[in-house]
């Protein structure tokens, strides 16, 4: 296993030090085998997908009772309900949805055939946590380059506007990298914000139910409010990349193979975890 302090989150400073190609690429597929031709364009148009069909009942209850046992463990430990990240790495379940031919079929279809997938995270919004997270977008605190890395958000439990469900503005990958700065507030997940994303587009919901998922890019504004609600709001995010993207800060430790090849060798392609 790798050493998992290589893998932390950079600083300024260091991401200011990595030459990136930080502008939208648009899926070029005339023959997508997942999704169909209007998808595409959606996805080019819009920055993202939703909802798509997923895990069916029994998996996604599977996925959920391994996720409360996780949990239950995190929370003993004193740490966050946010902090279980890097799971693809920590947990061979993980692993193995990493390559789920019903999430990553739609992502080839936007990405190729060459895929990597490099990160796994938990973002579990407790019943009346007080959290938001602030608007962002992903590829401006990535060390990655190009911008050709796409997000799944698995819904673990229903996701709706009631317990705080992720919101895109749609169209705003187009805009590049949006000014952002840096928050400090306690109530903020992520540290970083775009105060200004409503002169973007207006928001839309992503309203899931448990087995669903969305697909958006790395350039695309999206966050979520505070959970307010007596009920749990859980997913699973899994980053995606082209094979022929290039990390840095030792983020390339993160990516292992889901499909086709890695020419270069770059990622690190790390075996499965032996713990289920």
């Amino acid at each position: 296993m790798t050493d998992l302090n290589l893998i932390s989150e950079p600083t300024e400073e260091e991401l200011s030090q990595v030459a990136r190609d930080l502008n939208f690429e648009k899926t070029r597929n005339d023959n997508p085998q997942s999704l169909s031709l209007l998808q595409i364009n959606q996805y080019n148009e819009l920055g993202y997908l939703m909802p798509l069909r997923g895990l069916p009942a029994d998996e996604i209850n599977e996925v959920r009772i391994f996720f409360d046992q996780v949990l239950k463990e995190t929370l003993a430990a004193g740490n966050s309900s946010y902090s279980i990240s890097t799971a693809h790495l920590k947990f061979g379940k993980i692993y193995d949805l990493m390559s789920h031919p019903a999430i990553i079929e739609p992502v080839k279809d936007l990405l190729g055939e060459d895929l990597v997938a490099w990160g796994a995270h938990f973002f579990c919004k407790m019943p009346n946590d007080g959290k938001r997270v602030p608007w962002h977008q992903d590829c401006p605190y990535w060390p990655l380059t190009p911008t050709r890395t796409a997000t799944v958000w698995l819904a673990i439990d229903d996701a709706t506007p009631e317990n705080a469900n992720m919101r895109f503005i749609p169209g705003s990958h187009l805009d590049g990298v949006i000014d952002y700065e840096m928050s400090d507030s306690p109530d903020d997940v992520l540290r970083r914000e775009v105060r200004n994303a409503g002169e973007f587009g207006k928001p839309v919901d992503v309203t899931l139910k448990a087995g669903q998922f969305s697909i958006h890019c790395d350039l695309l504004l999206h966050g979520s409010e505070a959970n307010d609600s007596p009920k749990r709001r859980s997913g699973l995010t899994m980053r995606y990349a082209a094979a022929e993207v290039k990390a840095y800060l030792g983020w390339e430790q993160k990516g292992i193979l889901v499909s086709g090849k890695d020419a270069s060798g770059h990622w690190a392609n790390l075996p499965r975890p032996q713990n289920s």
